[in-house]
């Protein structure tokens, strides 16, 4: 079946390039112009999966917007995402380790990169929509806090309907982070429904928005014992035997087993699974890593002193409003359609899990530490 689809689509490619030339000519002598995106489109519809969902199949955007001649409506959302201020800003946000004072730990920004190399790998290999799995990838942890999950955890605790990273990130693409005269980037449904979805129990809508869920999981487990062996946390032969010997022994051989595990219990399914046993070992990892890794002491050494930086600095904000930035609070004008019920614990917690790490330090300095006197 593989060997006939294969020799089906080289031929098809055969016919493709010998014709390229004959209608480049008659639209040239007609005065057409080559409109890119469809024959993307067209493209996506001859080669992807019945499962996967087409660019040209999307449900839209909120606001209409003219279509773009060369890239399709993923593509132009993964640009957007790729080209915002919040995306550069997790350069600067904890993945595990607080403020690691050497180069080589993962943090929030290299975190989504290899979430998205691993999702397009997969999509790739089953011929779901890589574009649309690339965008939801690389906005998936927008909406993250500074100091990682313990910044989740403490906004969480502040605000009186909680707080959670993956809401968040719609919020971000929504409208606080703004596109041209747009309020908000304006992605498509199915990129927004893959961010919303990507974590514990919630079920997107897409073959791509599950895909993701799986990439997620094999980057940070592999990546966080990667950066724990680096920290001298653990050593690899500390990993219960029990899953590497199942999974693998190095951080390579891990990745590879999952990412083929996938695929190849995935194929000709609508919907993207994992085998037992694989799952088994992966969330025994998981569990391993909580147990040595997330609540090691030595890891949470910083975590009190960034909940109390991260508790007074709400608290500064939550006792007068005015004194968040005048920019901030222009993003909920009344003219803004995707902010009017934003109440002000949202307020205060949109500006504040859009901070990095440094920033939040510098901002308690400067708010809370006596200055030093130059005179």
């Amino acid at each position: 079946m593989k060997r006939i689809f294969l020799i089906e689509f080289m031929l098809l490619e055969i016919s493709i390039n010998r014709n390229k030339k004959f209608f480049r000519i008659k639209n040239e002598e007609r005065g057409i112009n080559v409109n890119y995106r469809e024959k993307a489109e067209r493209m996506e519809e001859l080669y992807l999966s019945p499962y996967a969902c087409k660019s040209s199949q999307t449900k839209g955007r909120l606001e209409d917007e003219i279509e773009c001649d060369v890239r399709t409506a993923f593509q132009r959302d993964r640009d957007r995402v790729i080209h915002s201020k919040a995306f550069r800003r997790l350069k600067h946000k904890t993945q595990v380790y607080i403020a690691p004072k050497k180069d080589h730990y993962r943090t929030r920004l290299t975190h989504t990169l290899e979430v998205a190399q691993i999702a397009r790998t997969m999509a790739k290999a089953l011929r779901l929509n890589d574009s649309l799995v690339e965008a939801i990838a690389l906005a998936h942890d927008l909406g993250h806090t500074p100091f990682g999950h313990i910044g989740e955890k403490v906004l969480n605790s502040l605000h009186s309907k909680g707080f959670r990273h993956y809401e968040q990130s719609i919020r971000v693409v929504e409208f606080l982070e703004p596109h041209g005269h747009l309020w908000g980037m304006n992605l498509t449904h199915e990129v927004k429904d893959g961010i919303r979805n990507h974590t514990g129990n919630l079920k997107g809508e897409t073959a791509e928005a599950a895909l993701i869920k799986y990439a997620d999981r094999i980057a940070y487990i592999n990546h966080d014992i990667d950066d724990s062996i680096r920290a001298g946390i653990l050593e690899e032969s500390d990993l219960p035997k029990e899953y590497t010997e199942v999974l693998g022994h190095s951080h390579g051989e891990r990745i590879n087993t999952l990412v083929l595990d996938v695929i190849r219990n995935s194929e000709d399914k609508a919907e993207p699974i994992m085998s037992q046993r694989i799952n088994q070992a992966m969330m025994g990892l998981r569990s391993f890593l909580f147990q040595e890794v997330y609540d090691n002491k030595n890891v949470r050494t910083d975590q009190p002193k960034a909940e109390f930086v991260l508790y007074n600095l709400y608290e500064y904000y939550r006792k007068d409003l005015k004194r968040l930035p005048e920019a901030h609070l222009a993003l909920y004008s009344p003219k803004n359609p995707y902010a009017k019920d934003a109440s002000d614990e949202d307020k205060i917690c949109d500006y504040i899990a859009g901070m990095t790490d440094g920033y939040v330090v510098n901002l308690f300095k400067e708010l809370f530490l006596p200055k030093e006197w130059n005179a």
